[in-house]
């Protein structure tokens, strides 16, 4: 077997379909791919194949090439009206139940003015890295790489960009290095400006889903949202009713003080899918306030999380895979 080939036969075990070798005067030049890895997995299997080609008889001098495709990837708008409804916390807990599912999920908090999902996710304080000019997200214990001005502006600063600095920040963490990620959920801003505009114009969301609690006023700018995004031809997935009647911590009686059912009747009323309710209840904030997102965990809170999910999921597979 000469040395060509011992060195082929040695790194298909690591890199089997990933690299390709020629030796010339003992010089090993092995081209890589590492689409879809990490940046982790990555530099892993890269020192795995500098360490076995080295080892191969013949080999004096060992180069390795990077190469990757861009792959396609989908990205799922979450927004509202109007701040204030829980927008942020249906976001991450969706990107975590999918993650659950199998899906291979990352989370841009776009929501630049008022970033939030740090704290949801338990990774306040921790500032992503960059590697060549570009972002790569931060890690957190759910599966569900992360993206937040809340980790590139110090806690309490005030973000006092006009647009198109605000624009611009977005789009560093729209085309950051997602590694495997196929789906980028986006937690909007609330309201239907320029930002919101220029986001899903530039980045062309798969579909979104609109968050709105069941009172009038909610309601009214949910409408506003789901009219931006149709203008822009972007499909609305479906309406979820958030913060729907208030579970009491002590005796389990359920109350309605922002009403009941308002979401699913303007859904009916404008023919979109209603994909569910969330309760008010104690356990999810404080759970959120703590970086534990209820989707996270197992119980009711959990499961109600998973339903929204798995109707997401269903979605994404009829349109796509």
């Amino acid at each position: 077997m000469n040395d060509v080939h011992s060195l082929k036969a040695a790194l298909a075990p690591i890199a089997a379909g990933r690299a390709s070798a020629r030796i010339e005067d003992g010089r090993a030049s092995i081209v890589l791919d590492v689409t879809g890895l990490g940046k982790a997995a990555g530099e892993e299997l890269e020192a795995d194949v500098r360490r076995v080609a080295q080892g191969v008889a013949g080999v004096r001098e060992v180069r390795v090439l990077l190469t990757s495709e861009r792959r396609a990837r989908r990205l799922i708008a979450v927004a509202s009206g109007k701040g204030g409804v829980g927008k942020s916390t249906i976001a991450a807990n969706l990107a975590i139940a999918l993650a659950k599912r199998g899906r291979r999920v990352g989370l841009v908090d776009a929501d630049i003015y008022g970033p939030s999902q740090t704290r949801l996710l338990g990774v306040d304080g921790i500032r992503p890295e960059s590697r060549e000019k570009t972002l790569l997200p931060v890690p957190t214990r759910f599966g569900v790489p992360l993206l937040s001005m809340g980790g590139l502006v110090p806690e309490g600063q005030a973000i006092a960009w006009r647009g198109s600095m605000a624009g611009g920040a977005l789009g560093q963490m729209v085309d950051a290095d997602w590694g495997d990620a196929e789906l980028l959920i986006l937690d909007l801003p609330p309201g239907t400006g320029d930002l919101q505009l220029t986001m899903v114009q530039k980045h062309k969301p798969a579909g979104a889903v609109i968050v709105s609690t069941p009172q009038d006023l909610a309601l009214i700018d949910a409408t506003r949202a789901i009219d931006l995004f149709n203008k822009v031809d972007v499909p609305i997935i479906g309406v979820i009713e958030n913060m729907a009647g208030y579970v009491c911590p002590h005796c389990g009686e359920v109350s309605d003080p922002f009403g009941s059912g308002g979401a699913e009747a303007a859904a009916a009323k404008m023919g979109l899918p209603f994909l569910g309710r969330v309760p008010l209840e104690l356990a999810i904030r404080t759970a959120s306030d703590a970086g534990e997102p209820p989707a996270a965990g197992n119980g009711p809170q959990a499961e109600t999380f998973a339903s929204l999910a798995a109707q997401l999921d269903g979605w994404l597979t009829a349109n796509g895979g």
